[in-house]
């Protein structure tokens, strides 16, 4: 016997869960699943929700090794400007507006950047800056528009912070603000292979560590403070890389602040992220608490269909297929890097539904020779209609109760553009709201 439900989201990202929860706030009253083959790529993001950074086609795309294009300020102003077939452009920028305001009614005091339509510039682990629409509170304080001197702190085994290089790129990117950075033992840890949540737990429970001084165990975070004090300049702000708790990263930034006297910011790190951790976690809590089904670790593997329609997809559960029946399907699966499109020597493919992705037929034409050009397989993924429902060669819907949204959609460029999460949200929100709507 199937398991039925009203709203079915295929994918467990940002785009997947943003899907799902605005399908129950759209239908209170319908049942709405969530599907994931395995865990959530957030866990590699930064936690960033970047709307549009830099104008799609532009030279360089502002990237980070030569930023010849200025970062967009206002990135709303930029949405009636996307060419036609940008996930932007088939929702519109209303849409987007909804979605972001959706996201703060989730994210609540943990983000910030919902005072302005302007986008925040936050500094990278590399020294560059990001354009973003929203930021976690924690880096809030190390805005790069922030004209106050900081010092950012670095561990020697860390070594994906190298905080005097980072300082320096940020001086060098002109910056309005002098930057130092400095590279400290971190209190109670000795090997370089360990996990940044063992650097955020430490923390978060205060355990017991060698003080510098020689004088017994003392708490990790006076212990992390008292590291860090004798090299202040009085500098009012200090960044720490991004791993200053996991379960209570308020109570540890207010700790050191208290203990240093200054403001205490993150910096977003490459992957695992903590913030990205933060806000998987934030989001599940989400879907929980608005009675979502989370069937997690189970693969979609086959589906049949009915007058046009999806009538129901298998799940492989540990060898077992189970029908799974729903009224309106999400896909959420991701794109090139989340497998959720997929190339091969002929052809790039949907894997789940077989639906079309439009791409040259000469694989040659999928790129271009300049590494740092505008590749055309960056562009990969579905092409839906304004419901976001993924076309046919000929332009008809596949599926009629099938929509697509985040990175599985086609016709940008997330990592040049600094698109990514604003995409998923957007594409996610109308998806799951038009998914309720229906299923009703």
């Amino acid at each position: 016997m199937a398991i039925t439900d009203d709203v079915l989201v295929i994918g467990g990202g940002l785009a997947g869960a943003t899907a799902a929860l605005a399908a129950t706030e759209t239908a209170p009253d319908a049942r709405v699943r969530l599907v994931t083959a395995k865990q959530s790529t957030l866990r590699h993001a930064s936690g960033l929700i970047d709307v549009l950074g830099y104008a799609p086609g532009s030279e360089d795309h502002g990237h980070e090794q030569g930023q010849k294009q200025k970062p967009i300020v206002d990135p709303f102003a930029e949405l009636d400007t996307l060419p036609t077939g940008h996930p932007y452009e088939r929702v519109g920028g209303e849409a987007v507006r909804d979605a972001l305001e959706f996201f703060d009614d989730i994210a609540g005091d943990a983000y910030a950047g919902g005072h302005t339509d302007k986008n925040a510039l936050v500094p990278t682990h590399g020294g560059t800056v990001k354009p973003t629409a929203r930021y976690p509170a924690a880096t809030a304080d190390g805005l790069a528009s922030d004209d106050r001197d900081a010092l950012l702190v670095g561990f020697e085994t860390l070594p994906d912070f190298e905080a005097p290089l980072a300082a320096a790129h940020l001086e060098a990117a002109g910056a309005p603000f002098d930057a130092r950075g400095v590279t400290l033992s971190f209190p109670g840890i000795v090997r370089d292979d360990a996990k940044v949540t063992r650097y955020a737990h430490l923390l978060d429970r205060n355990e017991r560590v060698a003080s510098e001084a020689g004088a017994g165990e003392i708490g990790a975070r006076e212990a992390l403070a008292a590291a860090v004090e004798p090299h202040l300049e009085d500098e009012p702000r200090v960044g720490f890389p991004a791993i200053v708790g996991d379960d209570r990263p308020a109570a540890v930034r207010e700790s050191l602040a208290d203990a240093l006297g200054v403001d205490i910011f993150e910096v977003p790190m490459g992957p695992p992220s903590l913030p990205g951790l933060r806000l998987e976690d934030l989001l599940y809590a989400a879907l929980e608490n608005a009675g979502v089904r989370v069937t997690s670790g189970v693969p979609v593997v086959d589906y049949e269909t009915a007058d046009g329609a999806i009538d129901h997809v298998i799940v492989d559960r540990n060898g077992a297929e189970i029908p799974h029946e729903a009224a309106q399907y999400v896909l959420a699966t991701g794109g090139l890097v989340g497998k959720g499109i997929e190339s091969g020597r002929e052809r790039v493919s949907e894997p789940l539904f077989d639906c079309h992705v439009p791409h040259a037929s000469d694989r040659y034409d999928w790129f271009v020779d300049d590494v740092f050009g505008e590749q055309p397989y960056a562009r990969f993924g579905l092409a839906p209609d304004r419901e976001l429902r993924p076309l046919d060669a000929n332009d008809d819907p596949e599926f009629r109760n099938l929509r697509a949204a985040g990175a599985v959609l086609g016709g940008y460029d997330y990592a040049a553009e600094k698109s990514g999460a604003g995409v998923s949200l957007a594409t996610g929100y109308v998806a799951g709201t038009r998914a309720g709507e229906e299923s009703e």
